[in-house]
């Protein structure tokens, strides 16, 4: 689920660019088929797992963790995009990525996507243990070969999509650990919980572009957004209990009780204002907030462990 998604594409002038073929030229190109921002932010959400289940920082085995979690997420946003390539050719917003420009081809991408991702595997495999190294497949191939292909099927897909977006927490922590945990499992819920609204917000600004690429998404075709703004609300309000699981479980304190709750009712408000009129401006105010609310929260939950 792309936090990005907002900002507007570089359509090239006279269609689709020409090919390069200089090293020096494919490399930027394959820089941006890896999804730098997604993968930063992946590789953020991992980190504050690590720190959340770490007893004692271990800073070597942060860094292995790290690395791993970065080429595995690389890998995964450039197979999406090498599966994806006929429907972003459709889209404004995405008809600018390298493959549907035209700037690199669609074979040695996909050899790039998958070696990215097996070397993220095997790094956390060798480097940090099994247990992580498995969540990081099962991210690779939940999002690329399960969620993607599953968008234009069915509208569940956004429910299917926040389970590969929630693990990279959940992996940081079993890097940390070793083991699977209560801790760990309410990291993911929270990250599993604040997808939802944050892409329906994001998915009623762009049903036009969604469905003229065939995407099943709930708001194509959803011309009040009934479903989409009252499915909103309903996930903005789940996420208020689900965000306190770290104290009641003793991860964190009073201070993180307080900023979660405080958030949460922001973010509550938020939707309740798009649930009432889905204007665009409501729904970007909720997309907006999503975005502020996160990295707040993390913070926070971070800084008040430690």
């Amino acid at each position: 689920m792309e936090a990005g998604s907002l900002l507007k594409a570089r359509i090239p002038l006279g269609g689709m660019s020409k090919r390069v073929h200089s090293i020096r030229g494919m490399l930027p190109a394959y820089f941006e088929l890896t999804k730098p921002r997604i993968t930063a932010l992946v590789v953020a959400s991992a980190a504050a797992g690590f720190l959340l289940g770490a007893a004692s920082f271990d800073f070597a085995l942060f860094a292995q963790a790290m690395a791993g979690v970065a080429l595995v997420a690389s890998g995964t946003s450039a197979m999406n995009q090498v599966l994806e390539r006929d429907v972003d050719a459709l889209m404004v917003r995405t008809r600018a990525r390298p493959l549907p420009a035209g700037r690199i081809a669609t074979a040695p991408a996909a050899v790039v996507s998958g070696l990215l991702a097996a070397a993220g595997i095997a790094w956390l495999w060798i480097a940090v243990n099994p247990v992580t190294a498995g969540l990081a497949l099962a991210t690779f191939i939940s999002y690329d070969f399960v969620y993607t292909p599953l968008k234009r099927v069915h509208s569940l897909s956004t429910v299917v999509g926040a389970v590969p977006g929630a693990l990279p927490i959940l992996g940081g922590w079993t890097a940390a650990t070793g083991q699977f945990g209560p801790g760990g499992w309410a990291l993911f819920a929270i990250l599993f919980v604040w997808q939802l609204p944050h892409f329906l917000a994001l998915a009623w600004l762009l049903r036009d572009d969604y469905g003229s690429a065939g995407l099943r998404m709930l708001s194509v075709g959803d011309f009040e957004g009934r479903r989409t703004r009252h499915q909103a609300l309903l996930y903005a309000l789940t996420l208020i209990p689900v965000s306190l699981l770290p104290s009641v479980l003793g991860l964190t304190g009073v201070v993180y009780f307080a900023t979660a709750l405080g958030l949460g009712g922001f973010f509550l408000w938020t939707a309740f204002r798009f649930a009432r009129s889905a204007t665009p401006g409501h729904a970007r105010g909720l997309f907006r907030a999503s975005i502020l609310y996160l990295p707040l929260l993390m913070a926070v939950l971070v800084l008040d462990k430690l």
